[in-house]
């Protein structure tokens, strides 16, 4: 959701949390500082995370909500696969932006990093280098570089597609052939934001599968990504006719084989490269989440 206000000479002085009451009379003033913390209010085209901001006449004031949890998310030892001088793996949990969006700054993964990194006052200022992303709602392996020296070797082994990324998902319908590639060239539609298919204009995408368990009309696959669009494997098996359970923005059901999926059934179960400062073989494996159980 997104509301768009012009500050006029009557408002002119208020406090933005004040201004903002008045204007969402059904938001408590509770949850509009929380939004206002996280970073969902801009002005001007800029975040602020201020209440006492005192608004001015002609600014323009948005307001972005995202439907998630308004407590900021927080890693725990649990989350943390490995982490060196150069390197973290965090197993994300679903519902956790990667980085900043414009409904919040503070709780995505990237802000959770930093404050996760700050709790050792001895070691350097953390420079964090996003080589990878994964969708709110898909969980797993992700992994970051957190030194200088790291940045450049981890994202050519991105580019160069030598980091082995390995997904576990739970698809409607059981797909055939049982094992496969799937070789198309993906672009997305600028108004419903889903990827597509388009030969001319599209960029290359590249998507192994297997089945590794099959239901009645529903199936696990595993799959190794040689390319990383948006959306790849949810655009793939959507076009090939096999959404994800839960994808309901790629036409998979919320509800199917007797149980509800409120999420894409998209998990990044293991990630495998070459450490980028001292070239060790890695390996790490994120554990299967909860509400992915039926693959466990």
């Amino acid at each position: 959701m997104t509301a768009h206000y012009l500050i006029t000479e009557e408002d002119q002085g208020q406090r933005l949390d004040q201004f903002l009451q008045q204007k969402e009379p059904t938001l408590s003033r509770t949850k509009i500082r929380k939004i206002i913390d996280l970073g969902g209010v801009h002005v001007d085209g800029k975040r602020v995370r201020r209440c006492s901001w005192n608004v001015e006449t002609d600014q323009k004031i948005e307001l972005y909500q995202d439907n998630c949890s308004l407590d900021p998310f927080r890693l725990n030892q649990e989350m943390v696969l490995f982490q060196d001088k150069y390197l973290i793996v965090i197993n994300k949990p679903a519902g956790v932006d990667t980085q900043p969006t414009p409904a919040r700054y503070k709780g995505t993964l990237y802000e959770a990093l930093l404050v996760w990194l700050k709790k050792d006052k001895k070691a350097r200022q953390p420079q964090i280098g996003m080589a990878q992303r994964l969708d709110r709602n898909t969980s797993g392996a992700i992994v970051f570089s957190i030194h200088p020296d790291a940045h450049k070797e981890l994202t050519a082994q991105i580019q160069n597609h030598t980091v082995k990324k390995e997904y576990l998902a739970m698809v409607q319908g059981i797909p055939s052939p049982g094992e496969g590639t799937f070789h198309s060239f993906l672009k997305k539609d600028p108004t419903s934001h889903r990827m597509y298919s388009d030969p001319d204009k599209g960029k290359e995408a590249i998507t192994h599968y297997q089945i590794l368990k099959t239901w009645t009309d529903s199936a696990l696959v595993a799959i190794q990504l040689i390319t990383g669009r948006t959306h790849q494997i949810r655009t793939h098996f959507s076009e090939a006719g096999y959404p994800l359970l839960g994808d309901v923005q790629y036409g998979g059901p919320k509800i199917h084989g007797g149980c509800k999926w409120p999420r894409q059934c998209l998990h990044s179960y293991k990630l495998q490269m070459n450490h980028p400062k001292t070239g060790e073989p890695l390996s790490f494996s994120a554990p299967i989440p909860a509400d992915m159980g039926a693959a466990r």
